[in-house]
């Protein structure tokens, strides 16, 4: 993947989580903080008004101080997508729009 197909998908992905209107589980939150403060090269510390939510956040980011600046996009990307697909999946069994005899993926 060359590094401007890398960004045009780290951008659709930080889309995909900014316009989901829906909550999201507070472990993917941080992991995704964490791994977009590093895609972005942002170093601005933690900035919420409770201090827990900053250790978290400090936390999440401490976890992945080695990963280079591409490699956390890639990740950012992967989990993005992979947390949205199985939302999709999930969505298509709820509302019965997936037969699971036949789709392999379930």
């Amino acid at each position: 993947m060359t590094n401007e197909t890398s960004q045009k998908n780290f951008e659709k992905a930080v889309a995909l989580v900014n316009n989901c209107n829906k909550p999201l589980p507070a472990d993917f939150l941080l992991k995704i903080y964490a791994l977009y403060k590093k895609a972005t090269n942002d170093e601005d510390k933690p900035s919420s008004k409770r201090e827990i939510i900053n250790a978290f956040k400090t936390n999440a980011l401490f976890q992945i101080k080695h990963v280079s600046s591409e490699d956390a996009k890639k990740e950012y990307i992967k989990i993005v997508n992979e947390y949205f697909n199985k939302l999709w999946v999930l969505n298509l069994l709820l509302t019965g729009a997936l037969n699971t005899s036949v789709n392999p993926l379930v």
